[in-house]
């Protein structure tokens, strides 16, 4: 059984596939659900964010998982196959848990070294968890990537200027805005700004508001006890605040400077017609749009604000494709580098790990067969010499099996050292054959099947996809 990952991201395809294919909190039980009556998935869990969809799952063949993977991706986002085809990107086996490892490293995000992507791994894994559809591959594959985010995060400065989706976004907004202001630093001084959506981006978009000394916030949430909830931690950072129902939307845009929205809703929160009627608002209270414009960040995937909305006068709005060639979204290159040196680190040691773990079926199953091995003759000695009192018989088998366990002590510890390294499974193989084991290994991924319903054409577009050495490519040369 090895690991397959499916994966559209920002860096394979454009916003409009990324909305198509987005994955809800609500979508993904139900995915991960239908994945696991599959004939070749086992082990299952979805990462899905505002720039990304991963599908991890644990198959038993290659190109079986594949096909029923992306069938899975094709029914739910209604794609045409041609289109999934073309950005989506398949990691298998050693190359699917390097790619984990760097994007929970913040080295594939949007934001190079953004650490949010570690709270959204770590919720994948969580309600993966839940509905039990998580085994040993994917347990031990998503709590080595937590750690190795952690450490890339502690030991380096790739999120040294503390830069998210959200921060980058408001710094756009800042330059909006920074035209009634002194600078761009205080751009958002003093000013009212509305969060849609009281989830953990709408947390982060809080904290970053309030450090930029924001004066007003309005939580807006279908929902009202979150919205609450987060005024409150919006409050115990000094900032006047305030809770509303998504009904009351519109009213709180006519008084905003600044609108984030991370609902993760399917379809527009934010209507022209919605936005039309808070402008309106606001002429009645006779603010000019030179003089207060309207800024939306839309970090929503699929996206919160109609696209119509920018072509508002005095309306700007900044989302997800905006972002996608900031600048400001790298990260030093030192920082970089040392990441993915950390990076390339625990995956041999990941790798190590996992060789010496299939090892230990063959090892158990060579002492099982040499137990089994003295018991037999220590019967048969009983049949022979039916008077031997058991004190002797005792130190007879005592001795059988010290003779035993030193014959098999070292050439056990050493292939256990020896199946850490590349090409170790060979030394595993060579013990089965000659002590006729069976262990129950894994089985070999199967030979090329026909793929059906895919009608072999993303097996054949993307089979090529999943060796590993990826992560230079990725980072050096997005698609």
């Amino acid at each position: 059984m090895s690991v397959l990952l499916v994966g559209i991201s920002h860096r394979s395809a454009p916003v409009s596939v990324l909305e198509k294919v987005a994955i809800t909190d609500t979508d993904r039980p139900k995915l991960i659900e239908r994945m696991l009556t599959s004939d070749h998935v086992s082990e299952a869990m979805i990462v899905s964010t505002c720039n990304r969809i991963e599908v991890y799952a644990v198959v038993d063949a290659f190109h079986g998982g594949l096909a029923e993977v992306g069938d899975l991706l094709t029914r739910h986002s209604g794609l045409p196959l041609a289109d999934l085809t073309k950005h989506a990107y398949v990691r298998y086996s050693e190359a699917a848990a390097e790619h984990l490892f760097a994007v929970s490293s913040g080295l594939d995000s949007m934001v190079v070294g953004e650490q949010q992507v570690l709270s959204q791994i770590r919720a994948a894994y969580a309600s993966a968890d839940a509905q039990q559809a998580v085994g040993r591959a994917l347990h031990e594959l998503a709590q080595h990537a937590l750690r190795v985010g952690k450490r890339v995060h502690s030991e380096t400065g790739i999120d040294r200027a503390g830069a998210s989706v959200v921060s980058v976004a408001l710094d756009k907004a800042k330059s909006v805005l920074r035209g009634t202001a002194d600078s761009a630093d205080t751009a958002l001084v003093g000013r009212t700004a509305v969060v849609v959506g009281a989830g953990a981006m709408g947390g982060l978009a809080v904290a970053h508001l309030s450090r930029a000394g924001i004066g007003r916030i309005i939580v807006v949430n279908r929902t009202i006890e979150r919205a609450r909830r987060l005024a409150d931690t919006a409050a115990g950072y000094g900032v006047e605040s305030s809770a509303l129902e998504l009904s009351g939307l519109t009213e709180a845009m006519a008084s905003a400077d600044v609108v984030i929205t991370c609902t993760g809703a399917i379809g527009a929160v934010v209507t022209l017609a919605d936005t039309h009627r808070a402008l309106a608002d606001r002429d009645r209270a006779e603010i000019p749009c030179a003089e207060r414009p309207l800024v939306f960040c839309d970090l929503g995937l699929p996206r919160d604000v109609e696209p119509t909305v920018a072509g508002l006068p005095g309306v700007s709005v900044i989302d997800i494709e905006t972002l996608q060639h900031d600048p400001a979204a790298g990260a030093a290159a030192d920082d970089t580098a040392a990441a993915r040196a950390i990076v390339a680190d625990e995956l041999a040691k990941y790798l190590a790990g996992q060789r010496m773990a299939e090892v230990t079926p063959t090892v158990a199953a060579l002492r099982q067969r040499a137990a089994e091995v003295v018991e037999a003759e220590l019967l048969r000695l009983d049949s022979r010499l039916p008077s031997l009192a058991d004190p002797e018989r005792d130190e007879v088998a005592r001795t059988v099996r010290r003779v035993v366990d030193k014959l098999l002590h070292a050439p056990t510890v050493r292939v256990k050292q020896l199946a850490s390294t590349p090409g170790g499974d060979s030394y595993a193989e060579a013990l089965r054959e000659l002590f006729e084991l069976k262990p129950g290994a894994a089985q070999a991924v199967a030979a090329p099947m026909e793929i059906t319903t895919l009608a072999g054409e993303l097996g054949a577009a993307l089979a090529d996809d999943f060796t590993t050495g990826h992560l230079g490519e990725e980072q050096g040369n997005p698609r």
